[in-house]
């Protein structure tokens, strides 16, 4: 979760809530690769009170890594899995790859099969059933196949294509070997692989110069003057954002990561986040605005009415239905919101339709 909240599934920190509404309900969050700082962000994101948290160690002492750099991985392929016994994955970066090595690997007289995401569910769901039933042999396979499927009698994991990262790698070659009993991870590159590997965690991994460039781009195109902004949310149009200062998207990607990371920002790309209002007045303050105002006494009235906890706390509010209910115009309601907020009486953020950044520091 603490790498996840910018670019995967943001409603992933949302369970929360759930579990407000489903209190009795244990719950029980598990990962295979979660570092410790990891596993206490997890904690806090799911609001975990008394933190039970049971760790095994990383190290997996039957499964056996090796990597070799070959010149035909296709006939290390078939040599491996000649020599090893039992069924076996072999993952691939494409598509296309999957059924051309399945193919190769039948050729020889191995029953293999290929998956990946571009399946029907009910072909997914038939090659699945057949892999786990030792129908077939050898699944080959994008990182699409392997989530929440667990065969305690893999015997070995070979990588045709190196993954994306070390973490990815682990988890992959983590399916291998869960009976406790011997098993195998192998690696295959070549050295353009290992270029492009090392190309790459240069952009995923950014230095201060690029990151220091991407903030720097950030607050000239949200036109945030020095000593201003903090604590505000700004609408951020990421292509627009790319287009204009002419970034390549990986390195802005990853150099807001590392800023969301560091705390210095947080980037919400959820399209649409519905508006949010809390009573920030006295009561007695309130009565004054209803009497001086009197055109805004039947919105706060329906307010009010309508939302619970509204003094303690943000809540979102829906500007259609309070229209609806004061049978009103959605201008002009919204207009009336903000006139409560210029008067300091609430704190009233309008909906959002674009993704939305919010400047920490």
């Amino acid at each position: 979760i603490s790498q996840w909240g910018f670019d995967f599934r943001p409603p992933y920190r949302r369970i929360a809530v759930l579990r407000e509404e489903l209190r009795n309900v244990p719950v029980l969050a598990l990962s295979a690769s979660a570092t410790a700082e990891v596993q206490d962000d997890i904690c806090t994101q799911l609001q975990f009170r008394n933190r039970q948290v049971f760790r095994q160690s990383f190290a997996r002492p039957n499964l056996s890594y090796s990597s070799f750099t070959v010149d035909s991985k296709i006939n290390r392929i078939i040599g491996i899995l000649q020599k090893v016994p039992g069924t076996s994955l072999v993952y691939c970066k494409s598509r296309k790859r999957t059924k051309f090595i399945s193919d190769l690997l039948v050729m020889q007289g191995i029953k293999a099969d290929f998956y990946h995401a571009g399946l029907s569910q009910e072909e997914r769901s038939r090659k699945q059933e057949q892999w786990i039933r030792n129908e077939i042999r050898t699944i080959v396979c994008t990182n699409a196949f392997g989530m929440g499927i667990d065969k305690p009698d893999v015997r070995v994991v070979i990588h045709a294509d190196t993954p994306d990262c070390l973490e990815n790698y682990y988890q992959e070659a983590g399916r291998a070997g869960r009976d406790g009993k011997k098993s195998y991870a192998v690696l295959l590159y070549d050295q353009p692989e290992l270029d492009e590997l090392i190309k790459q965690s240069e952009i995923r991994f950014p230095g201060i110069y690029e990151i220091r460039k991407v903030y720097q781009a950030l607050v000239n195109y949200l036109q945030i003057p020095t000593g201003i902004g903090e604590g505000r949310y700004y609408d951020f149009d990421l292509n627009d954002f790319l287009k204009k200062f002419r970034l390549d998207t990986q390195l802005v990607v990853h150099a807001l990561r590392a800023l969301e990371q560091e705390e210095f920002m947080s980037f919400n790309d959820q399209v649409f986040m519905p508006a949010k209002l809390q009573f920030t007045c006295n009561k007695h303050t309130l009565q004054e605005i209803e009497q001086t105002e009197p055109a805004l006494d039947p919105l706060i009235k329906t307010l009010l009415r309508t939302y619970e906890g509204i003094f303690d706390q943000p809540v979102a509010i829906f500007e259609k239905n309070l229209a609806f209910l004061l049978r009103a115009d959605v201008e002009l309601v919204k207009s009336q919101l903000k006139r409560l907020h210029a008067f300091g009486v609430i704190q009233y953020q309008p909906q959002k339709d674009k993704p939305q950044l919010l400047l920490i520091q």
